[in-house]
């Protein structure tokens, strides 16, 4: 199959380098002319063509029974821009995908817009990071039945698979979907795949910041305005470690976090000044709509905000494990 990708950063570019690993085709296009070149090169030979514009990548679709774009770029005016653009530009049948993370408001506003064309409009909340080239991509995605549809091959061979996470016991005597067990899911109409992404997000916020202040309880045991026979002087690498390995907080989250403390126990490099990107936010304001308490997630945001003003260990942990799977970078 072939698809056009639009936005070639830290995840743009590894898509499309693995989807040609999995015998996909694929015509790309960055503003910057050297990170397309440089996602041909990384790319399975003969299966990535680079253009120069966004015109020219949908030139490069022409014959396809139905054109597929997928818009990797931020959450905003860029992404709204290019949507805009492509519709413009596709016609009847062709699907526009937005992989980014925009707010899923904005998505269904986009399908409706865009269906009144005959496009199809598929939102696909993506997880992974900057490990998805190898380890797969959790996605979550919305939009019409007969568009997922089309676009399986895409998202299956961006999906990690099952690997050698064992499935949930009874699934196979319900009426579930086989499709979460390899890693990817249809959420249901536009919209509800950003928006299930969008809570995984501000659940990643309450993980991070309960491994945060944990590592700080821990680190600050040595403290002189503690009792001389209460300290204790913890190593945090090694705590994290052994977590690692049969604890009930073993996760992804804790091994980057053990990596980071291996690598530096005092996280120096690190600013611990937090960024937010918007679905912590959008999160508890969906909260707030539905009359649901959210007061971890909540908590987790505000901390965001305060690291900025002034940070201790548990920001630096934050930041940390934001590089870690992201690459975002926030350090001194």
């Amino acid at each position: 199959m072939r698809i056009g990708i639009i936005g070639l950063g830290r995840m743009g570019g590894n898509i499309a380098v693995r989807l040609t690993r999995h015998g996909h085709d694929v015509v790309v296009h960055d503003r910057t002319a050297a990170v397309t070149a440089a996602t041909v090169e990384r790319s399975e030979k003969g299966r990535a063509t680079g253009v120069d514009s966004v015109e020219a990548l949908v030139k490069g679709l022409e014959g396809d029974t139905h054109r597929v774009v997928w818009v990797m770029l931020p959450a905003g005016a860029i992404t709204e821009a290019c949507v805009k653009q492509l519709g413009t530009l596709l016609g009847k049948g062709d699907v526009i995908i937005d992989g980014g993370n925009s707010y899923y408001k904005d998505d269904v506003r986009r399908a409706e817009e865009l269906a009144a064309k005959g496009i199809s409009y598929v939102d696909v909340g993506t997880s992974g990071g900057v490990w998805g080239l190898e380890r797969g991509y959790c996605m979550m995605y919305g939009g019409p039945k007969e568009a997922a549809d089309y676009i399986d091959p895409i998202l299956a061979a961006l999906a990690p698979g099952k690997g050698d996470v064992p499935v949930t016991p009874n699934r196979d005597a319900t009426n579930l979907d086989p499709r979460a067990e390899q890693g990817y899911l249809h959420c249901g109409p536009s919209g509800s795949g950003h928006f299930v992404k969008m809570i995984h997000n501000g659940i990643e916020y309450g993980m991070m910041q309960a491994f945060a202040e944990g590592f700080d309880i821990m680190k600050s045991k040595n403290s002189p305005v503690l009792a001389e026979g209460e300290r204790f002087d913890l190593n945090m690498a090694d705590i994290a470690e052994v977590w690692r390995r049969g604890s009930v907080v073993s996760s992804w989250l804790l091994d980057l976090t053990a990596e980071a403390l291996a690598k530096s126990g005092e996280l120096s490099e690190f600013s611990g000044e937090v960024a937010d990107s918007g679905e912590g936010r959008w999160t508890i304001e969906a909260a707030i709509e539905e009359n649901v308490p959210a007061p971890v997630m909540t908590a987790a945001l505000f901390t965001r905000f305060r690291s900025r003003s002034g940070n201790n260990f548990a920001e630096k942990i934050l930041s940390a494990q934001r590089f870690g799977f992201g690459g975002h970078v926030e350090q001194k």
